[in-house]
């Protein structure tokens, strides 16, 4: 059987431009993408964490070091600059690389720049006291 998991996630970065004419996708600092694993055209979901929206859409490759994050076209409807989002790429894999497969999970700070990269997809951001996990 082959299982859809998590690969990697850029968990709560702000975003930092909307663009509704835009032609879709979301825009993430190369930076981001690098630390996430996360490729050009690839998948991903957003889910904002201010109001609850969640889209998939694809990821196109921002300017690095920017710390921008751009949700573009139609999507600019539901996610707007300032909302806290988490970006989620998922892989399929069969049982046993399952099994054996640890995520990638990138911390940002409100500036959007990485301050952990770990495995725990529970793991609070370092120095938010007001993350809850359910571990």
């Amino acid at each position: 059987m082959m299982r859809t998991l998590m690969t990697s996630k850029i968990h709560r970065a702000t975003v930092t431009q909307a663009d509704l004419h835009y032609v879709g996708s979301v825009t993430i600092d190369a930076a981001l993408m690098d630390a996430a694993g996360i490729l050009e055209n690839e998948q991903v979901s957003i889910v904002d964490v201010t109001n609850g929206a969640r889209l998939e859409t694809y990821a196109i490759t921002g300017e690095r070091d920017s710390g921008v994050i751009g949700i573009n076209g139609a999507a600019a409807h539901l996610v707007v600059p300032g909302d806290l989002v988490i970006l989620i790429a998922y892989g399929v894999m069969d049982e046993t690389e399952a099994a054996a497969h640890k995520p990638c999970v990138v911390h940002v700070d409100e500036h959007n720049r990485v301050v952990k990269v770990g495995d725990d997809p529970a793991e609070p951001v370092p120095g938010m006291p007001d993350q809850r996990t359910g571990r």
